[in-house]
């Protein structure tokens, strides 16, 4: 039991960490000349620009991106102290059962950001900024916010299973 406990908490930290690296980085497009996230646009002169309501005409939905992040990266943190205070507090059985319903809403939320960014991508295309091609594809910064969702996925359903184990 102590080695699967050791391999959740890994596992779960694993995930956060995605979390936090998918939010914070760079590179949710990467093109030739140019890439971006969900906070700013750089070229490869590194000239960085924040994306604003000024600058972005779909800037509500960059808005929503980024909240569904912080909230996925949020939960996938509360759920693991969470897990540390139910791991020593609760009886058997009814161990985890938070815990995996925080980390699935932090799966959840994870997948929302990312659904929308995949979706709304050709409006960012289509924006009027000039001084960057967008000519390119998605970075490995979105590619982790879609493995972070299998990972808080798959921990959260670990959840529910252990919380009958001895």
């Amino acid at each position: 039991m102590l080695v699967l406990l050791a391999f959740i908490i890994v596992f779960h930290i694993t995930s956060a960490a995605l979390l936090f690296v998918s939010t914070i980085d760079n590179a949710w497009w990467v093109g030739e000349v140019s890439f971006g996230d969900i906070w700013r646009v750089c070229s490869s002169s590194m000239n960085c620009t924040e994306i604003s309501d000024a600058t972005y005409q779909g800037f509500s939905t960059l808005q929503a991106v980024q909240a569904f992040m912080i909230l996925a990266t949020t939960l996938c943190c509360i759920a693991f102290l969470i897990f540390i205070l139910q791991l020593f507090c609760l009886e058997q059985g009814e161990r985890f059962v938070l815990t995996s319903m925080v980390q699935l809403l932090s799966c959840l939320c994870v997948m929302i950001a990312a659904s929308i960014y995949t979706d709304r991508r050709q409006d960012l295309h289509d924006s009027n900024w000039e001084l960057y091609t967008w000519d390119g594809g998605y970075g490995y910064a979105f590619i982790l916010a879609w493995v972070a969702f299998a990972f808080t996925l798959i921990s959260g359903l670990m959840y529910l299973i252990l919380r009958k184990r001895k």
